[in-house]
């Protein structure tokens, strides 16, 4: 038989339109024959139920328990199949189980089936397996009128171990650039699962805008500071010297220019809904900026931010002199930064996130259980497991595991 002790394993397949006490009724039944249940699973989608049940029952109940299912299954307007198991199918099964667990999770303003299947080829020639596939996003609206701001999300439960991890990366990060879609391939373990500290980069990260930029403009030396900048987040020249020569050029700019441009500042898509939910979940947030204190001190009134570092314009008179009080906060001292912050709120550096898009933030996304470059420079991209390109900033949320229908939307 399938089994020894006089017991039978069956698979059973139940698909068909879902309704309520479905699975009640199936259960039901087999708790009348005192069956073990081995094994279940459950999917919904548009309304059509898959559930697989896998039990373990005795021999002379098997006949009665299918009998009475077939009976139930008619009765409900469903379709069932069942599959006997061998002891020798169930103990490979078993012997899966102690293999690693990641979760691949694609993002994009639309998903396609041949990003899915392109995505799902190089799962499959690492030698892993799907186990299971959910959406995260809310329902897709049809028109095109809606795509603009669109979101779309699907978890892939993968098992196995990678057969070359660095070549996987390359291959899904090709993917990502060809097929326009972000992913994420992280380990799932419980640090996946409680993340309790994230820090953000604020310039063209929080914000749409580099601000050193803004305030050059109004001093009359913007062409100068913004090709400086460009440099520096494209790691060419040293961040604590283009600083330096940065704000030299701002040097007699009145420090009322700061308050108005503060108030105008450019924030980031989706940057509003993902700092209402992280407050919302109990997360700690910090900024650690290589811009300026003033600024990050107004987006922490808004959003409730826990921790503000960044760099300290010195002012006399009402202007500002060209020079800045205090060390840089450059790539080496946000990483240092994230670890303080970690071990001063008792979290575990792997339970961290850090969020960033120039080369002065690969340090921290490095250190970071989980580091994303977001709409980052080649070079950051090319450094980061994780990034998102495609959507606005509330996508690090799909990231970290939430649904939509978990979330309320800010009031």
């Amino acid at each position: 038989m399938t089994a020894s002790n006089n017991t039978e394993l069956i698979l059973i397949r139940i698909t068909g339109e879902d309704r309520p006490g479905l699975t009640a009724s199936v259960t039901e039944i087999l708790a009348r024959y005192d069956a073990a249940i081995l094994d279940i699973g459950q999917a919904d989608i548009h309304n059509t139920l898959s559930l697989g049940i896998l039990c373990k029952a005795d021999e002379q109940h098997s006949g009665f328990i299918m009998k009475e299912l077939l009976f139930k299954a008619s009765e409900l307007g469903v379709n069932i199949r069942f599959e006997p198991v061998t002891t020798e199918k169930y103990e490979n099964w078993v012997s899966m189980q102690g293999k690693h667990r990641y979760i691949l999770t694609l993002l994009g303003r639309k998903l396609s089936a041949r990003q899915i299947s392109e995505v799902a080829k190089v799962i499959a020639g690492q030698g892993m397996n799907i186990d299971a596939i959910k959406r995260l996003t809310g329902r897709i609206p049809l028109g095109d009128e809606f795509e603009a701001k669109t979101r779309a999300c699907i978890e892939f439960s993968v098992r196995g171990t990678p057969t070359d991890r660095g070549l996987m990366q390359e291959q899904l990060m090709q993917l990502a650039s060809d097929l326009e879609m972000d992913f994420s391939f992280q380990q799932d373990n419980m640090y996946r699962r409680m993340r309790r500290l994230i820090c953000f980069d604020m310039d063209s990260t929080l914000i749409e805008t580099e601000v050193i930029d803004e305030l050059a403009i109004r001093a009359g030396v913007g062409d100068q500071v913004k090709a400086i900048t460009e440099r520096a987040m494209r790691g060419e020249i040293d961040f604590i010297e283009s600083f330096r020569e940065r704000v030299a050029l701002l040097k007699g700019l009145d420090v009322s220019v700061m308050q108005e441009i503060a108030e105008s500042l450019p924030i980031t898509e989706g940057a509003d809904r993902l700092m209402y939910v992280l407050k919302k979940y109990g997360y700690k947030i910090a900024i650690l900026s290589g811009g300026f204190t003033y600024f990050g001190e107004y987006l922490q009134k808004r959003w409730g931010i826990d921790y503000v570092y960044a760099n300290e314009l010195e002012m006399e008179e009402g202007k500002l002199t060209g020079r800045y009080v205090g060390d840089v906060v450059d790539g080496k001292r946000k990483a240092e930064l994230l670890r303080l912050i970690a071990q001063v709120e008792k979290v575990d550096i792997a339970q961290t996130i850090a969020v960033g898009d120039g080369a002065n933030d690969l340090p921290m996304l490095g250190i970071a259980g989980l580091g994303i470059a977001f709409h980052a420079k080649p070079k950051v991209v090319a450094n980061a497991k994780q990034s998102i390109n495609t959507i606005g900033l509330d996508g690090v949320l799909y990231f970290l595991g939430f649904k939509d229908s978990y979330l309320d939307e800010p009031k």
